[in-house]
């Protein structure tokens, strides 16, 4: 399963450097953030840490609001 993530985390990264569009670059972000946040959750299982857990919920919190912040800001620079 950490295979599969890093392998997802990578093709994010490549989504990130070349683009071609903000949105694009954000979506990339949020894969990487969703792929960190599992991995964070695997290895709270795998090392039986149950603080893990609670810093995977954190990150899912801030990529919410990372996302909202994102889209708040692009229709605002729509509109003008």
């Amino acid at each position: 399963m950490a295979l599969i993530l890093l392998l997802s985390m990578s093709a994010g990264l490549v989504r990130v450097v070349i683009g071609p569009t903000p949105a694009d670059r954000m979506m990339a972000a949020q894969l990487l953030g969703t792929s960190g946040i599992a991995t964070l959750l695997l290895l709270a299982v795998a090392l039986d840490v149950p603080a893990l857990l609670d810093v995977a919920l954190i990150f899912a919190l801030l990529a919410a609001v990372s996302v909202a912040a994102f889209t708040r800001r692009r229709a605002g620079a729509d509109r003008a």
